[in-house]
């Protein structure tokens, strides 16, 4: 496909940081590049230009406090590299690879990020591809109030309008030192699955290869620059060199565009990396460099540009490549010092409110293996604590409007929402960080198929690579089978202890991004109705902790969701007495390692117990590996034998199906396992459930339907195996059942190392204002 015609402009700069504004108009594409090629400078000898380049700035205004893990730099340091570069070579551009607002820390967030956009004007950025990130509150505010507020252009070439044309500026033409660079912008094309479907509405995003030679060919055949440069928000998934030029979707990016692109500043996936990388269509190597985010580094590519080159691709040569580390290394820059500190103010006085409290941390999952800097990195393939309790605050606030469950995603949850001693406060800065988005709650329409189906997007789907743990209110439960085929991992569902029926509708609460198919799960956007509460997501959190009367709100630990694989396929009959069940278990720990790595070893160190009961009878125990697996729900993996005793067989009209209940000690995590007993050569005491009915499913609180002690008559409790002879199960004498039982509540009650507290239910429902 080929985008013309392109929009351009040639603006000297010769290193002098300046304002733009509105004088950056749009000019048409014939004119202006006649105009360029008219105006082309005759330049005969090379020249030495430096680009310096930052991505996924993420409004990191502030620096980190001194300490061995100190990286983010703050807008003062970065503007003072920038400058530091400048004073070496005055043929210098700053530029940006997108994401620059968005995803922000308080300080900016709770001023829109406007405190960033003047830092980056201070500093005198030359030229920035928008990210995803600038199209979060959609594309009438970037391309209103965020170009707006920006002395610097924006370009694009693979966002396109309904009509095919682009959208935004393909490409800007930079002068410095008597030469001409041509930045191209490019934007990942997984765009539709990061952003609000709604706020891109009209918008396509074609194939970043293509859509940028088609430009880049524009370029050389009009003669509109000497050397070209992709502002690339896309990135590699590693640092290594292997994921930079490998046989994958961004290896395919940095080795096929055109060869007469010399350089590509990257962003996106947040990685460190410099590297030279061969084009597929010949010529130089070219630089390909990520600086990792928040301003940890700078980029600096230095190239020697020679106009007078027969050649287009001949005219650059890379003379060096590298990442600047910024933390503590240049002086803050006065004047980008003082929209800082004006910023702080602001938010010291808004964010000091406290709002609510808890007992202890609610966390994001986070992997085992640090980044390259000994920071944590969270891990959005895990359930959490923090997931959980969002999703359970959101149907709090939306059950006024029918909503039965909830669901929270995970790249929702910006920060963890730390426990501050001495009294656990929970500031409105606190609460801002964790959901910076300001995405209103959606209640939805929806079947349990549809449901169902949402559960199974989890996993990799159309336009996404990796796995997303959505958070989930409390009463909605369900078991997995992780080693299933696409489209079967989902097993049992249940809401409020009563299996979800396929045909039935609920009424789900989500954030606007997920209403709208955000992240790949489409099955939210179903067409039926779609009811906005009018209640934003950080709203629900100050209505709730407001709710809460001074009552601290503490962490749930018990898992969700389990993973249940490998379970022995029952013979024909169903399993008798001396059969021997197996079962591998996994996602029977919520992971919460919010800060420090090294506790992710003391964790697994301390192991917990899943127990697997039949009518409140011990069948077996099991200890759980509690090993942290990167970007992975299975942490809290064990395998589980029993062998079926007497007494816990079928009727002699067996076979039949019954549930054996797993329990992890300590954290309230419970699951049910559907298995088929054969028929007992005497008859026992059994509650069978019909081999074709739906298998009954537990209730948060651990407990089978019709099992509950005291449901029953007489002083055993209901649903107790017995012989023919009356006695109980596994030994033929009255009253050891009950010890086990005894035994089990003790052990129960006990707890585990691994937990400090089970969380509360919700206190109060939230009565929504209008909106």
């Amino acid at each position: 496909m080929r985008i013309s015609p392109p929009s351009s402009e040639s603006v000297p700069t010769g290193g002098r940081r300046r304002v733009r504004g509105a004088a950056l108009a749009s000019v048409a594409a014939g004119t202006l590049l006649l105009g360029l090629v008219a105006a082309a400078p005759a330049q005969a000898v090379p020249v030495t230009i430096d680009l310096v380049g930052i991505n996924d700035f993420h409004g990191r205004l502030e620096a980190d406090a001194p300490g061995a893990r100190a990286s983010i730099a703050g807008a003062a340091v970065l503007a003072g590299a920038v400058k530091s570069v400048e004073a070496q070579n005055p043929n210098t551009l700053f530029v940006s690879a997108g994401d620059n607002i968005g995803a922000s820390t308080f300080t900016s967030f709770i001023q829109d990020d406007e405190p960033t956009l003047d830092a980056l004007n201070a500093m005198g950025l030359d030229v920035s591809t928008p990210g995803n990130h600038e199209f979060d509150k959609g594309q009438d505010d970037f391309t209103g109030r965020v170009q707006t507020n920006s002395d610097f252009p924006y370009v694009n070439a693979n966002i396109l309008k309904s009509d095919g044309t682009p959208a935004y500026r393909p490409y800007v033409v930079e002068e410095v030192g008597g030469v001409r660079v041509a930045f191209i912008g490019a934007l990942t094309e997984t765009m539709p699955t990061l952003v609000s479907p709604a706020g891109i509405e009209g918008l396509t995003f074609a194939p970043v290869v293509e859509s940028v030679n088609a430009v880049a060919d524009d370029i050389v055949e009009a003669d509109a620059a000497d050397a070209i440069v992709l502002l690339l928000h896309e990135g590699a998934e590693t640092g290594s060199l292997d994921s930079v030029t490998g046989d994958n979707a961004f290896g395919e990016i940095a080795r096929g565009v055109s060869g007469d692109v010399s350089a590509i500043f990257s962003g996106h996936t947040h990685q460190g990396y410099d590297y030279l990388v061969s084009p597929s269509d010949g010529g130089p190597q070219r630089a390909v460099v990520q600086t990792g985010s928040y301003g940890t580094n700078l980029a600096r590519v230095t190239m020697t540009v020679d106009p007078a080159a027969t050649a287009f691709r001949d005219r650059v040569t890379i003379a060096s490549h590298r990442l600047v580390p910024l933390y503590g290394a240049f002086t803050p820059d006065p004047a980008v010092a003082e929209i800082v500190a004006a910023a702080v103010a602001v938010a010291a006085d808004r964010g000091a409110e406290v709002i609510g409290s808890i007992s202890d941390s609610f966390n994001r999952a986070y992997n085992a293996t640090p980044d390259a800097n000994g920071l944590p990195v969270s891990n959005r393939a895990g359930e959490s604590t923090l997931g959980n309790f969002v999703a359970d605050i959101q149907l709090s606030s939306t059950t006024a409007s029918g909503a039965q469950l909830a669901f929270m995603n995970p790249g929702g949850l910006r920060d963890d929402l730390p426990f501050v001693a001495p009294d656990g406060a929970v500031t409105y800065k606190a609460a801002a960080a964790v959901q910076p988005f300001a995405n209103t709650l959606v209640v939805v329409d929806m079947t349990g198929a549809e449901i169902r189906q949402v559960l199974e997007q989890q996993w990799p789907t159309a336009g996404r690579t990796s796995t997303l743990k959505l958070g989930t209110s409390e009463g909605l439960t369900y078991t997995y089978d992780p080693a299933a085929a696409a489209g079967s991992r989902i097993a049992a569902v249940s809401l409020d202890g009563a299996a979800m029926d396929d045909a039935t509708i609920y009424k789900v609460t989500v954030n606007s991004f997920l209403a709208s198919g955000g992240d790949g799960f489409t099955a939210f956007a179903n067409g039926r109705a779609h009811a906005d509460s009018g209640k934003v997501d950080l709203q629900s959190q100050l209505e709730y902790f407001d709710a809460q009367a001074g009552d601290p709100s503490d962490p749930d630990f018990a898992s969700r969701s389990v993973g249940v694989s490998g379970v022995t396929t029952a013979p024909a009959g169903g399993f008798a007495a001396g059969d021997t069940v197996s079962m591998s278990l996994s996602s029977l720990l919520l992971e919460q390692v919010p800060s420090d790595p090294s506790e992710v070893a003391t964790a697994a160190a301390q192991p917990g117990v899943v127990t697997a009961t039949l009518d409140g009878v011990e069948l077996a125990s099991a200890p759980i590996d509690a090993t942290v697996i990167d970007n992975s729900d299975e942490q809290g993996r064990a395998l589980l034998d029993f062998v079926v005793p007497e007494g816990i067989t079928a009727p002699t009209a067996g076979p039949v199906t019954r549930q054996v209940v797993l329990t992890v000690a300590g954290t309230g995590t419970t699951a049910t396992v559907p298995v088929v007993f054969a028929a007992a050569a005497e008859p026992v005491v059994v509650d069978p459930t019909d081999p074709g009915a739906t298998p009954p499913v537990t209730t948060p609180g651990g407990t089978v339907p019709g099992t509950t002690p005291g449901s029953g008559s007489g002083s055993t409790p209901a649903g107790t195996v017995r012989n023919a002879d009356g006695s109980l199960a596994f030994t033929g004498q009255d009253g050891l059942g009950l010890a086990a039982l005894a035994a089990l509540a003790l052990m129960l009650a006990g707890g585990s190392a691994l937990v400090v507290a089970r969380r509360r239910r919700l206190r109060a429902t939230v009565t929504p204002t209008e909106g």
